[in-house]
């Protein structure tokens, strides 16, 4: 099926018993989904019982529909799956790269979100409760946070200038700029751009907003964290953004002419483009321009956050890796052939060997591949082992959500949560106060998730990392203290006075 409408995946025949359905291959250390809903399209949970029980209902249907893309010839579920958009947060789709699609879910509007991950030779000791916050306030003086941060070191590029970071990535940054960063530890120091490709200026998702962005961290789910590792007993960094507004202006722009081109299909998530379209080439370069745009953001962070741990611990941190989860990627498969990689929530796993590493200084060993945790749990590095050939050389981004942030802010108890962090010593933002749509309830253990990778053989564990201080870009935690107290002055008097107008209306 090389073109046409995504099957409708409203009516299921399996979605009230799913999980019953679910085979587990003791060889491979992870469940074969098989049900007439997904056909005879290979689904592989990398799930024990305990999260396969655990996970959400709902997840089936975007399994369903992550089976029916154009060409699809494997889904991989890794052990933090989610609801996403469309298909579920923690996915990889193989789609044969001849006649097969490129989908858009699973790229998602963040293109090119990832990680960071840095060491240092500073004993962990050394992060004193004093020195957590003056690290937490050297970083934020060099780093914007919050979704409309602007970038504290290039101000607005130009957009010939934004033009060159995203054609030419870690490669055009370092030469242009002068950094001194270990670009060869960037998993891609430049995905390429066709020269004929376009950005796409006063498009509707306005990607004008990457040219005052570059260097930012965003919001969401996005942090900067101290760490400490339990193997070396000394301080490591983890920082996670993507592309910003860039990304997510291309996305936007994408998803509009994917409806376009597909009026019939309902869910603009599950827009896509086959080969037939005069928008998939587009889109590929956007994916590109996109990725390119996050691997220099991140590279851009490290510099920033490497200059305040410096100013604080008087040493230097030294950049292990530079990765990416929400692409699409070309690759070749021993069992799948050359295919279309679309990790969404989902991270790169290349072993020892891979063809891909050829060349590289992970050859031997294969690449760092960086988990984090939340904000009051571990966050790992793991190396690659050639089971992961099994998932589609992916496994997890991260711990996974179970709880929304809707839910969160309504279940979770503010003063409960941060008196949990003051006690285990973690310094959230400046003043402690835990976002609770970001608070360690709302993940899954990531020893448990960690386990499942483990156990399944697709990688091991290098370093486990317990935070130590967290930077998080909500709206609600960059109000300074003041603006946060006259708020609940001020919600505190208009309480008083509904309570007062309902006393005397009785």
């Amino acid at each position: 099926m090389a073109s046409g409408m995504l099957r409708d995946s409203r009516e299921l025949i399996s979605a009230g018993d799913w999980k019953r359905h679910c085979k587990w291959d003791a060889e491979g250390g992870y469940h074969r989904l098989e049900t007439g809903d997904v056909g005879d399209v290979p689904v592989r949970l990398f799930l024990g019982e305990a999260l396969l029980r655990e996970c959400e209902q709902d997840v089936y249907r975007q399994i369903v529909n992550a089976t029916r893309f154009p060409g699809v010839k494997c889904v991989v579920i890794t052990p933090d799956v989610h609801v996403g958009y469309g298909v579920p947060v923690g996915c990889v789709i193989l789609t044969d790269r001849d006649e097969g699609a490129v989908a858009m879910g699973p790229v998602g509007f963040d293109i090119g979100c990832g990680m960071v991950s840095a060491r240092s030779e500073v004993p962990a000791e050394a992060a004193t409760p004093d020195r957590q916050l003056e690290f937490n306030r050297e970083v934020m003086e060099r780093v914007a946070l919050g979704a409309g941060g602007k970038s504290h070191r290039f101000g607005e590029l130009s957009k010939r200038e934004l033009e060159d970071v995203v054609r030419g990535g870690a490669e055009h940054y370092v030469e242009a700029h002068g950094a001194r960063v270990e670009r060869h530890r960037a998993e891609r120091q430049r995905i390429p751009v066709d020269d004929g490709w376009k950005i796409p200026w006063g498009g509707k998702g306005n990607p004008e907003r990457g040219l005052a962005q570059l260097g930012t961290l965003g919001g969401g789910n996005h942090f900067i964290e101290l760490q400490k590792s339990e193997q070396t007993s000394t301080l490591f960094v983890q920082v996670h953004t993507g592309s910003r507004g860039f990304g997510h202006g291309l996305a936007t722009n994408y998803f509009e002419m994917a409806r376009e081109e597909h009026p019939e299909q309902r869910d603009i998530d599950l827009g896509f483009f086959t080969p037939d379209s005069e928008h998939y080439r587009e889109y590929l370069n956007a994916v590109a321009a996109g990725g390119n745009y996050a691997i220099v953001n991140r590279l851009v962070l490290f510099e920033a956050v490497a200059e305040a741990f410096r100013r604080v611990f008087r040493k230097d941190l030294e950049l292990i890796y530079e990765i990416s989860h929400n692409l699409v990627q070309a690759e070749t498969h021993p069992e799948f052939g050359k295919v279309w990689v679309h990790r969404k929530g989902a991270t790169r796993a290349f072993p020892g060997g891979h063809p891909a590493l050829r060349g590289t200084e992970w050859e031997a060993s294969g690449h760092p591949v960086l988990i984090p945790g939340s904000n009051r749990d571990w966050s790992y590095i793991l190396r690659p082992k050639p089971g992961a050939v099994k998932s589609a050389y992916s496994v997890n981004h991260g711990a996974g959500r179970r709880l929304s942030r809707g839910e969160a802010t309504r279940t979770l108890d503010q003063k409960k949560i941060d008196e949990q962090y003051r006690r285990d010593g973690i310094l959230v933002n400046l003043d402690g106060r835990v976002p609770l749509d970001e608070a360690a309830p709302c993940y899954k253990s990531s020893d448990e998730v960690v386990s499942a990778v483990v156990a399944a053989g697709l990688a091991e564990i290098e370093h486990r990392l317990w935070p130590v201080c967290s930077l998080k870009g909500t709206e609600e935690a960059l109000r300074s203290p003041k603006a946060r107290a006259r708020k609940a002055d001020a919600k505190a008097r208009e309480k008083a006075r509904d309570q007062g107008r309902r006393m005397r209306g009785k």
